[in-house]
């Protein structure tokens, strides 16, 4: 038996076996295929069910345990759990377990109540109601429940269910407009068209008479890049016919049809085969630096811990080489401990150290970290300051796991177009044959006869064009286009440059009215309507960077119009006033504006016979079409005639300047990464304050690449950086220029130059001594590219990368922060982020103000649990050198339970949540503060040996105190003696206190919950120990802790040495804090005294 065949009948019967199959076959309506056609197997498709959650009902609690449990300090906890109960050690397993099973079922719901709401999501998609069309009859479905081969009715206003190939439109010429912001980022209206042979079949039942298959590729992720082939067959002729289908004919999930009335589609990707749900990436877990230095201190503790588990392991068998203390009368081992190797009882005891001791270990600071991060991310979305009321938006955090990197950034990344200018496009100028045109300057202009050139250059503008009129009052339920009243038409396009140019043509008395059956038609100055037949449009796409349309005018003239980027039309010229054209398109680039240039060429007859076979042949390309096409254009967009250059104004955004301005004062690196030209975006920079006049500017492109080697640029610009740095005393300021083909060339050095060197570092090393880098004409993937390479450089820099369409996703999921802008360009970018807000000037308080905060509490959060922990287990290992290393408990189950979940995680949880070291206004007027906590400044490894030890000596004290205040046994008045319950007891009472004071002294933002739940949390320890100690309710008066707390508290000398053994722990902190901030104040710490000092003397 053939077994490929055996193979391909498996594949094309089971789902999730079609990538053996390079095709599929389409059958419309569900229908069997047109005779003539070879026997094809039907193939089995998903149904048109999308789903974006992780868990279901059945694997939650197995996925989310096995989850959870490969963070190291679950699995940890839960190994401490299963040793304590499988071996005999000194503490009860609930002292382990509670704080885990707290740990995991916190976190589970958590991520459980997140999957919900995905859940919730996936539903509300999956029942949205659509129209099919079955047996000439339109029903009404679920989403889901949609097929491969179902022919759909989308009306207008409603987006697409799935991926569809365009039948028929209500249209006449059997096109349909379409937005796909949900999709690319771009807002404006996209024209696609219907299969030529069933463009003109508008009712149901000629829609169910169609007999057809469509073959096409299996699902690929490529948005832009669509080849499909159909095989129709007429109920008449019972003939088959060959119609080629392109991108132009695919209709992707997520876009909505907007201005055509109705429209039908057939299904050919559905549910998770869909382009748009191939296209989602799914974020890549980001750490931040906080979490990795917890991770690494998690690593220390648990060394110390073995340490400590290992000598108190080998000090108890020292201890018990003395037959005297091997066996004790009171703890007689019993027959098989004795004959059990020495081995295994030596493991046996290292496991019940490592129980006893594990608390070092801060299970409960995980949660902590979680709750903070969670509960803290609310902060940002309920500021006032960051809601904006012309979107009508606040900012939203998309993951809350990011909050202390706000406070981290290094580097800066942001978008031009859109994210520091408002993408709101204002026709300018233009420019003929030298002449400027300037809307409201019109009447000087026209004051001498009409130049060929000025009319064939507002004609052009007029006709090459993507741009379609509007004539309703109302479009997405806004109203446009109202005058006096009355109803009047407007534009709308693809790009929003296309509409500023046809309105500035307006305004200099040139209108664009209307395409009608394939005619252009235009109203000129002498309010004469002139026809225009539009033969064929040679589309924009960002290679080629220009586009052309062949017209024949009303008195059989042929022309093509091309417009599109200086660089893309100059090398295509060969007459006309390059000169003075091309000086005027520089200085409005210096000015900031973006300029397009327009040329034009006469065609005869013959001339537009062979233009039309070269696109025909291209078009029915089967393969490498795109590739055909752009060699077609490229030979008929040849032979250009220079007309003029137009001008247009992209403003910049509000504050936008002060922003940078602040980022940079802050010691923020700003990067602007666009595809924009080189003079503009310079100019924007400049505007933007991102350059200063006094700026030194480099330039690392390909004008100076052509002139020079790339090696001996790069050399030129590293001696320029470094030489002025070191003769000129003070830092220079740099700026840097690349464009993207010289980015690549740096990336992707020639192996065949021997001199090349590291092309890589000697960039990177420039870019380290610049203040701000421009890098122009950048495509996106070129964009992460520069975000991966500074966060891979020797530093390991915090990048943040901020934009606002879907070009600028790729850097957003690259960068350590990704921040969208809720902008024009749809919702791509603020979809993908990490945080999205609504304008650019927003950044300011969220880097310097939420970020200042955020780091500096969560910073305090870890080192204070570390703190606390080793204050709580050091003086446990001091105990056993007491106590004959019998794994005897200093504390009681209940407190070793209790520590961390109540008596010391509230303060500490409240102190991450709302400390305020220093006001807001102020470090919005003091960027420079940021400096202070740059690099991980706060967990550093000096800072946290400081807290370490300072655990060890509060430890030291607190045990050591009570243990030499012990040495009179008769503590009470009645002759009564302490045990060693009443000891631990006493320890555990200064250790509460002294950690408790040790985090208020810390506070510097006092309010009343602070107090409440500080002194609160103090308050509940002395009740739940009366409580647990039978004062309160007598029957638990048979444990050992009955009376133990009230006894102690009974005794005077037990409260002199609480108070002192609490001074004595807390002074070393507070004498080194104020020789510190005597001696070596930060800013911080000045402004601090300062405010204090301030409302001291308006009290006084």
């Amino acid at each position: 038996m053939d077994f490929s065949t055996l193979r391909t009948l498996i594949s094309r019967y089971c789902v999730g076996e079609e990538n053996w199959v390079d095709s599929r076959t389409v059958y419309i309506g569900q229908k069997e295929p047109p005779p003539g056609t070879e026997a094809f197997i039907q193939q089995r498709f998903p149904d048109n069910r999308i789903t974006s959650s992780k868990y279901t009902f059945w694997n939650f609690i197995p996925k989310n345990m096995f989850e959870q449990f490969r963070r190291v300090a679950n699995f940890y906890f839960l190994i401490i759990f299963l040793v304590q109960l499988i071996i005999d050690t000194p503490t009860s397993p609930i002292t382990s377990g509670l704080p885990l099973f707290f740990v995991i079922t916190v976190t589970a719901i958590k991520q459980g109540y997140e999957d919900w709401l995905r859940h919730k999501a996936d539903n509300s998609v999956n029942q949205c109601p659509v129209h099919v069309v079955q047996h000439g009859k339109v029903v009404r479905k679920q989403s889901r429940k949609l097929r491969v081969g179902d022919v759909v009715l989308v009306k207008e206003d409603e987006s697409f269910p799935c991926d569809l190939i365009l039948l028929s439109s209500s249209r006449d010429d059997g096109t349909c407009f379409v937005t796909t912001a949900s999709l690319d980022g771009e807002s404006s209206h996209k024209t696609y068209y219907a299969v030529q042979d069933t463009k003109a079949y508008n009712t149901e039942q000629e829609i169910d008479s169609i007999h057809a298959t469509i073959e096409c590729e299996q699902p690929q992720p490529d948005l832009y890049k669509s080849v499909q082939h159909t095989y129709t067959c007429t109920k008449l002729e019972n003939t088959l016919r060959y119609m080629p289908l392109g991108s132009e004919n695919l209709l992707l999930r997520g876009a909505t049809l907007k201005n055509t009335e109705f429209i039908y589609a057939v299904a050919i990707y559905t549910g998770m085969e869909t382009k748009m749900a191939l296209n989602y990436q799914s974020k890549s877990q980001k750490r931040s630096a906080v979490e990795k230095s917890m991770n690494a201190y998690l690593v220390v503790y648990l060394c110390i811990l073995i340490s400590k588990a290992i000598v108190n392991t080998v000090m108890k068998y020292v201890w018990q080489a003395d037959p005297n203390r091997d066996e004790p009368w009171y703890n007689e081992r019993t027959e098989t401990e004795r004959q059990r190797h020495i081995v295994i009882r030596a493991f046996t005891d290292f496991l019940a150290f490592m129980v006893l001791f594990n608390y070092i270990i801060p299970v409960s600071m995980y949660v902590t970290v979680e709750m903070q991060k969670f509960l803290g991310s609310y902060f940002i979305m309920w500021d006032d300051e960051m809601f904006d009321e012309e979107l009508g938006e606040r900012a939203m955090v998309n993951t809350s796991d990011l909050n202390e990197e706000l406070g981290q950034v290094e580097y800066v990344f942001t978008d031009k177009t859109g994210t520091l200018t408002e993408n709101n496009m204002e026709f300018i100028e233009c420019c003929v044959d030298g002449h400027v045109y300037v809307p409201h300057v019109i009447l000087t202009v026209f004051c001498r006869p009409p130049q060929e050139h000025e009319e064939l250059f507002f004609r052009a503008l007029c006709l090459c064009h993507t741009v379609q009129v509007k004539e309703e009052e109302t479009v997405d339920g806004i109203k446009h286009g109202i005058h006096q009243g009355k109803s009047t038409s407007f534009y709308i396009s693809s790009s929003p440059d296309e509409v500023a140019l046809v309105e500035g043509m307006k305004r200099l008395g040139f209108t664009y009215l209307r395409l009608k059956d394939s005619h252009m038609e235009i109203l000129n100055r002498e309010d004469e309507i002139e026809r225009f037949e539009l033969l064929e449009v040679l589309t924009f796409d960002s290679v080629r960077r220009r586009m052309s349309v062949i017209v024949r005018s009303s008195s059989g003239r042929l022309y093509l119009f091309c417009k599109g980027a200086d660089s893309a039309i100059f090398p295509r010229v060969i007459s006309g006033k390059v000169d003075q054209i091309k000086a005027r398109v520089e200085h409005n680039a210096v000015e900031g504006l973006r300029t397009l240039c327009v040329a034009y060429r006469p065609l005869s007859q013959e001339q537009y016979q062979e233009v039309c076979q070269l696109l025909n042949g291209a078009k029915l390309a089967l393969q490498d079409r795109d590739k055909r096409l752009a060699e077609a254009y490229d030979l008929i967009e040849k032979d250009l005639i220079l007309l003029g250059a137009t001008a247009v104004e992209d403003r910049l955004q509000e504050k936008a300047a002060d922003t940078i301005e602040s980022l940079h004062k802050a010691g923020m690196k700003v990067w602007v990464l666009t595809g924009d030209k080189m003079e503009t975006a310079a100019a924007t920079c400049y505007a933007s304050k991102l350059f200063h006049r006094n700026t030194q500017i480099l330039e690392l492109t390909t004008k100076r690449t052509e002139e020079q080697s790339l090696h001996d640029v790069l050399f030129d610009l590293s001696r320029t950086v470094f030489c002025l740095s070191s003769l000129s005393g003070d830092c220079t300021d740099y700026g840097l220029i690349i464009d993207g083909a010289t980015l690549s060339a740096v990336l992707r050095p020639s192996h065949e130059d021997s001199n090349s060197g590291n092309y890589k570092e000697i960039f990177l090393e420039i870019c380290r001594n610049c203040s701000a880098v421009l890098c122009c004409r950048m495509a996106p993937l070129q964009k992460a590219q520069i975000v991966k390479l500074i966060k891979a450089s020797k530093e390991h820099p915090i990048t943040l990368a901020i934009g606002d369409g879907a070009n600028d996703v790729s850097m957003i999921l690259e960068a350590h922060v990704g921040i969208g802008i809720m902008g024009k360009e749809g919702r791509q970018a603020a979809r993908n982020s990490d945080y999205a807000i609504p304008k650019f000037k927003h950044l300011k308080k969220m880097l310097l103000v939420h970020g200042h905060y955020y780091y500096i509490r969560i910073s305090e959060l870890v080192q204070y649990f570390f703190y606390k922990n080793v204050c709580f287990i050091f003086p446990q290992f001091l105990y056993q050198f007491f106590c004959g290393f019998s794994q005897q408990p200093l504390y009681d189950t209940a407190y070793l339970t209790l520590y961390n979940i109540s008596f010391t995680s509230l303060p500490i949880l409240l102190y991450s949540l709302i400390e305020q070291h220093i006001n807001m206004d102020i470090l919005k007027k003091d960027p420079s503060l940021y400096r202070d906590i740059a690099k991980n400044s706060l967990l550093r490894w000096p800072i946290f040996i400081y807290w370490t030890l300072l655990g060890v000596y509060d430890a030291i004290v607190m045990f050591f105190g009570a243990y030499f205040l012990f040495d009179n046994t008769t503590f009470t008045s009645n002759g009564q003696m302490f045990g060693n319950w009443t000891f631990g007891t006493l320890v555990f009472t200064v250790l509460v206190f002294t950690v408790t004071f040790k985090l208020a002294l810390d506070t510097h933002y006092w309010t009343w919950i602070n107090h409440f739940v500080i002194w609160g949390s103090l308050i509940f320890f002395v009740v739940f120990s009366l409580l647990w100690g039978g004062i309160i309710w007598p029957f638990l008066n048979y444990q050992r802790m009955y009376y133990v707390f009230m006894q102690m508290l009974s005794s005077g000398p037990a409260w002199l040495s609480i108070i002192l053994l609490i001074a004595a722990s807390l002074l070393p902190d507070v004498v080194k804090k104020v020789i510190w901030r005597a001696l070596w104040p930060t800013t911080t710490e000045r402004i601090q005294v300062s405010a204090y000092t301030h409302i001291l003397l308006s009290v006084c």
